[in-house]
């Protein structure tokens, strides 16, 4: 079968590898659509680990199943979540499901961008979907960055008439926008650096858009919360100086969702009487 294989961000290379043998309690899954996540796109993190097939985000058709697999067919339509928690330790049952030691352990095989993958038993009996025959499959490789989002928007605890900021407009900043509308946000305000990205935003519920370049964030959310800062804001750009500008854009007793990383040695200095002081929380959220 043929499969992405990456190298580097500018070495992917369309190989023929084999199609994975199952065993009698795993699925082979026909890729139809996969998504592209945005650790897909950050070297620092996958080059200690390339050549590998990415593609986590899969959905696509049950081809072949194992003798004893149960609650699934030949010809089901799925989606499969590539890492899933074991659901007892420690961590799991604190609700830490990504922290799991099993979670870390597990992956579908050799992954998305292939023709075939399979789905091992733990996959396959805690977090694989049967999609809607109403749902595409474009459509269901939304549900694991969907899944991210409604993770970290409950663990930040938004509630109904929150002031809302977005730094970055990107695939999950556009999906926090429609999130944070159903949630009850009063006011969400996004900031990115693209301005057609901004428009998309606009279109999905943002009530203030703002380009960077062109305006100074901070001082439009301070108009825009009688000079308070807001409730929450969320950063899914990975970039330093986004995080200072979340850190700058929240109120007294705000929160910062730390909703992507960024490369290894870069640091934000905080002030800890301010932070003390301020009682600003960062809650960090990765994955599901």
């Amino acid at each position: 079968m043929k499969a992405a294989v990456y190298y580097s961000q500018k070495d992917i290379r369309i190989e023929e590898i084999p199609i994975p043998e199952i065993g009698e309690d795993e699925v082979l899954v026909e890729m139809k659509a996969c998504g592209i996540c945005g650790s897909d796109l950050m070297d620092w993190y996958l080059k200690s680990r390339a050549p590998l097939v990415l593609g986590h985000e899969p959905a696509g058709i049950i081809v072949k199943k194992g003798s004893k697999v149960k609650g699934f067919s030949v010809g089901d339509r799925v989606f499969v979540h590539h890492h899933v928690a074991c659901l007892t330790c420690h961590y799991c049952i604190h609700g830490d499901y990504t922290l799991c030691e099993q979670f870390h352990k597990t992956n579908i095989e050799p992954g998305g961008f292939a023709e075939y993958f399979k789905v091992s038993t733990l996959n396959l009996q805690i977090d694989t979907l049967k999609i809607p025959e109403n749902v595409s499959f474009e459509e269901a490789t939304l549900i694991e960055p969907v899944g991210c989002c409604l993770r970290a928007l409950k663990k930040c605890k938004i509630q109904t008439g929150d002031s809302v900021a977005i730094i970055g407009a990107g695939t999950t900043g556009i999906i926090h926008t429609v999130l944070s509308k159903i949630f009850g946000a009063a006011k969400t305000i996004v900031s990115d650096l693209i301005d057609y990205r901004l428009k998309v935003a606009k279109k999905f519920g943002a009530d203030v858009t703002v380009n960077p370049e062109n305006e100074d964030l901070t001082e439009v959310v301070k108009a825009e919360t009688d000079g308070r800062g807001v409730d929450l804001a969320i950063v899914t750009a990975p970039n330093l100086e986004a995080y200072k500008t979340g850190v700058n854009v929240c109120r007294k007793g705000g929160k910062l969702c730390v909703f992507a990383p960024i490369q290894p040695g870069k640091y934000l200095q905080l002030s800890i009487k301010e932070l003390f002081f301020s009682e600003i929380q960062i809650i960090p959220s990765y994955s599901t």
